[in-house]
């Protein structure tokens, strides 16, 4: 007889990425990479990145650095003030279990010489 484990609730957990070149990557020409605002699903913040690192991967970005900024709950408890919209998105990510792109943001070097 096996026993079964409650299961655990998915949260939804913030998360900033950074994001270097890689063929194919849909980032502007020019682009050294970029850092994208992001809200995934999981039973943990580890799994929420382990979800949102397979998402890039597989839209052909390379994940260099991911910073979890914390589950709605945290966050609030924290003191935090979360916007109706932010608060629209995170519900989104949870209701679809899904990884949501909230925010991307390429990043120039400003040292390089422009190309035409």
């Amino acid at each position: 007889m096996t026993e079964s484990r409650p299961r655990r609730a998915q949260q939804v957990y913030t998360l900033a990425v950074e994001v270097g070149r890689k063929a194919g990557d849909g980032l502007p020409k020019g682009a050294t990479g970029a850092g994208l605002l992001l809200y995934a699903t999981g039973v943990d913040e580890a799994e929420a990145v382990r979800e949102a690192v397979a998402v890039l991967k597989a839209a052909d970005l390379a994940p260099l650095d991911v910073t979890g900024y914390g589950s709605l709950t945290e966050r609030e408890a924290a003191g935090e003030e979360i916007d109706p919209d932010e608060r629209a998105l995170m519900a989104r990510a949870l209701a679809e279990n899904a990884v949501i792109v909230a925010q991307m943001e390429p990043f120039f070097d400003r040292d390089a010489p422009a190309k035409a």
